[in-house]
């Protein structure tokens, strides 16, 4: 079993989410339960899933919750493009959140290859 808080993309994922959420706070008021909320609950699931995924033993289950890591992280994405659409980010803001979280899905999907590419061995 692997310890997830060893992992680097796990500790990025978690300071993401940790720079993410005054930013979500900021937001206007009425997003309070719009947008805002879906977004704090989509940049948890990132890093949850990969804790998840690295309790599990076999190589189809720690894709699996990867694959809901990655899901989670293009909803944000999507998220992050309607705030900037919709002026409720600054563009520049949002243009450097999604630029980190493509880091991290880059990551994610890194080490979901090597998992599998291992399991093959």
């Amino acid at each position: 079993m692997i310890n997830f808080r060893n992992l680097t993309m796990w500790k990025v994922s978690i300071a993401y989410t940790l720079k993410l959420y005054p930013i979500l706070n900021g937001l206007d008021p009425s997003e309070k339960y719009g947008l805002a909320s879906q977004m704090k609950r989509a940049s948890v699931s990132i890093c949850s899933n990969i804790a998840e995924g690295t309790s599990r033993k076999t190589t189809n289950d720690i894709s699996r919750f990867f694959d809901i890591a990655l899901g989670s992280s293009y909803e944000l994405e999507t998220q992050l493009i309607l705030v900037k659409e919709l002026s409720l980010m600054k563009s520049d803001m949002a243009l450097e959140f999604i630029k980190e979280l493509n880091y991290i899905q880059a990551m994610i999907n890194k080490y979901k290859r090597k998992v599998i590419e291992n399991s093959v061995k």
